[in-house]
């Protein structure tokens, strides 16, 4: 199942018009548009399961984002969402745990890996497994796979964590708070006929890095 043009247009209207007025009078717009990106998340999630067995299975409806913010403690009080976000995260589906994410935004799609929130225990678990196999985790992201496809993000410390030594030769990754990896992807990209086996293919490159960081998490080597 493609994403369709009218999906994407409908989240461009929603941009100009984020407020509930709008959206009631739209809101057919809207379940033809998630129920678009619900079936693409499932094709994608059947062709993520031939290389990855923990996400076969999954239903998408509950991989799914809810369009409505959360507005109770934010000074952004627009009520809705300008995308569609989903997230696979296999049969260790907890907080934490690198999985694959879709966000699909008109002007601003991407794709990603890693580690976005997560306790602070499994990021102490993430920072000594790179402190402690620092060459493999090097080996993975210099590897010319993930030089082409990918961007580590997130926020970081000013200084390394008083727990690692200061002239740590990871210290540098030893400061993000998050370690997500980030595609971009285009609009026109989104749209194409081959846009699901896109996504499997770049999930499939974030593989190597994934596993890094939950065997930090899920069964520590």
């Amino acid at each position: 199942m493609n994403i369709k043009k009218d999906t994407l247009r409908f989240l461009q209207d929603l941009k100009r018009n984020n407020n509930r007025e709008w959206f009631n009078n739209n809101k057919n717009k809207y379940i033809s548009a998630n129920e678009n990106f619900v079936q693409f998340v499932q094709s994608l999630i059947n062709e993520v399961a031939k290389f990855d067995d923990s996400v076969a299975g999954i239903d998408a409806k509950y991989c799914v984002f809810r369009i409505y913010r959360d507005i109770r403690f934010s000074k952004n009080k627009l009520p809705y969402k300008t995308n569609f976000g989903a997230t696979l995260m296999g049969k260790h589906n907890n907080c934490g745990i690198a999985g694959y994410y879709v966000h699909i935004e008109p002007g601003d799609s991407f794709l990603a890996g890693g580690v976005h929130m997560t306790e602070p225990r499994n990021l102490d678990a993430i920072r000594e497994r790179i402190s402690a196999k620092g060459k493999e985790f090097l080996s993975i992201i210099n590897g010319r796979t993930f030089k082409n496809n990918f961007m580590i993000h997130g926020e970081k410390l000013v200084r390394v964590p008083p727990e690692f030594h200061n002239n740590d030769p990871m210290g540098d990754f030893l400061k993000y708070k998050q370690l997500t990896i980030i595609h971009a992807v285009k609009d026109k990209d989104i749209v194409s006929e081959g846009f699901v086996k896109y996504c499997s293919k770049i999930f499939k490159a974030m593989v190597p890095f994934n596993s890094f960081v939950n065997k930090s998490l899920i069964s520590p080597a």
